[in-house]
């Protein structure tokens, strides 16, 4: 277990570093006149057993905002024993429409306090107020989704030999395990959260530390309408510690994790330990295929959102545009222009994009800036910070390369940030390899006006998912989603998402 007992990656030991920065003393002081979010296990809010906790800083300004329980295994355990005690008691016992019914009321509650989560969203992450709305809209749907589809899990009856009745039933695995990342605090808690409940699970819940004061919320508001205690349980702190221990705990069915590809090995392999299956959602290096007859102005505002969306800290954003070579300066120049005009700022001046989470990840992003720069790769366009964002806080000016060489690193790894590369292509072979040639596979977006090409490029390019004319769907809480190769396995979202959290039973019953 030393592997996955060192289990820190750059979505969740970044702010232990951040947070460590400064004069102790100062620290201590600011620490004190915070409050203190706790875990939350078994239906109420509980300090760790060890009293140990950790500061929470504001990506926009650098400053210490709030304080947390930082849990460890004796945590994890009083939450694994929790959910457990959840499943056979009051939440296993109820019914799937009863069950139904209180992720649909959830969803409900959920917008009732749209406000207040969008600050709560906004100001652990940085993303602008528009984004945080978006994103707590987009939680409720999914406990709305999940809600009315708890009750259609159906199972089958299978023709076999005379004298025999087959059915096939799909079972919650009992207590479901959910290690998540920073970018989507809210909409990672539906997304992994929704689907495991509806099936009948009772769950246990280790947000990252740089963003867990939503999740911690949307617990509460769970239990006061009626999740019986011990459903949901979260445990906060760092990923070495509370993620780790409960990766490896022999009390859970199932795990559900998102992050780096790097921890996502750890994870699998301390889960594996345990006979335990899991779902990776790793990361992507996702391209935008734009041929010589495309859209222009259909295009271009697209593919500038989906690398600036939540400031490019999205696994599914678009960070490769791919331009065929006949079209490729007049497209270019025309994106430049566009991309010129974006800018970075506070989550109150709700621009097109604001900081990155931590002083780690703006270094990490910034490095990839100049390594680019160093390769002599040209820098076509870059947006600007705005003039009065704090000082203090984690900002990078998007930022579109090109022509990048296709073995570059800008080229082939996840960057994380709103850094853009520009690369030709010369036809529709030459397209599908460059698409292709990344260890990644998770999304990519076709612009064509061809049906043909459109169907072909859907079917040749590895991803788990393919947009025509179009990229990204929003929330696309009903539609399954999930990757190929370093993007991990899996299938989250959509139906599709309920069988991942059930085990499959086959009753053999033999009468003659």
């Amino acid at each position: 277990m030393r592997s996955i007992l060192s289990l820190v990656c750059y979505d969740q030991q970044a702010s232990r570093q951040v947070r460590q920065r400064g004069c102790a003393a100062a620290t201590a002081s600011i620490i004190e006149e915070t409050s203190m979010k706790q875990h939350f296990i078994n239906g109420t809010s509980l300090a760790s057993a060890d009293g140990d906790s950790m500061p929470v800083l504001a990506p926009a300004t650098g400053e210490i905002i709030e304080t947390i329980s930082c849990g460890k295994a004796t945590d994890v355990d009083r939450a694994v024993a929790a959910a457990r005690g959840a499943f056979d008691g009051p939440w296993g016992r109820l019914t799937a429409t009863e069950r139904g019914r209180l992720l649909t009321r959830l969803g409900v509650r959920i917008l009732d306090h749209l406000d207040e989560l969008a600050r709560t969203e906004a100001t652990d992450t940085g993303k602008p107020m528009t984004t945080a709305r978006v994103d707590i809209e987009t939680t409720a749907r999914y406990f709305e989704f999940y809600g009315t589809a708890a009750d259609k899990v159906h199972g089958e009856v299978i023709p076999f030999m005379a004298g025999y009745t087959v059915t096939v039933v799909h079972e919650p695995f009992g207590v479901t395990g959910h290690i998540l990342p920073w970018n989507y605090p809210a909409q990672m808690f539906g997304r992994s959260l929704a689907p495991s409940l509806a099936m009948g699970n009772a769950v246990v819940l280790k947000p990252a530390e740089d963003g867990c004061l939503s999740a911690l919320r949307i617990a509460e508001l769970a239990t006061e309408i009626g999740f019986p205690d011990g459903s949901i349980n979260i445990v906060t702190g760092r990923g070495s510690e509370a993620g780790a221990a409960l990766a490896g705990h022999p009390g859970i069915g199932f795990l559900s994790f998102t992050g780096s590809p790097e921890i996502g090995r750890l994870v699998q392999q301390a889960a594996a330990n345990n006979y335990v299956p899991c779902t990776l959602e790793l990361g992507g290096k996702s391209p935008q295929i734009v041929f010589e007859d495309a859209d222009f102005d259909a295009a271009i505002p697209v593919v500038c959102k989906a690398i600036v969306q939540n400031t490019g800290q999205t696994c599914s954003a678009g960070s490769r545009v791919l331009v065929q070579e006949s079209i490729y300066d007049r497209f270019i120049s025309a994106l430049a222009e566009r991309f010129a005009q974006l800018r970075a700022g506070t989550p109150e001046m709700d621009l097109d994009c604001g900081p990155v989470i931590n002083a780690r990840q703006q270094q990490r992003v910034q490095r990839f800036i100049d390594l680019a720069r160093q390769d002599g790769i040209a820098v076509i366009a870059e947006g600007s910070i705005a003039a009065d964002a704090p000082k203090g806080g984690f900002y990078i000016k998007p930022t579109l390369f090109g022509p990048v060489p296709r073995a570059n690193r800008l080229a082939c790894d996840e960057v994380f940030g709103p850094v853009l590369a520009a690369l030709p292509f010369k036809d529709e072979a030459d397209a599908v390899a460059l698409a292709n040639g990344t260890d990644y596979g998770l999304l990519a977006g076709v612009w064509t006006r061809d049906g043909g090409r459109q169907q072909r490029m859907a079917r040749k390019i590895r991803a788990g998912q393919v947009y025509i004319n179009g990229y990204g769907a929003g929330g696309g809480v009903e539609l399954p989603f999930g990757g190929t190769g370093k993007s991990g396995h899996g299938r989250e979202k959509g139906f599709l998402a309920l069988h991942e959290f059930a085990a499959t039973k086959t009753i053999v019953n033999r009468h003659g």
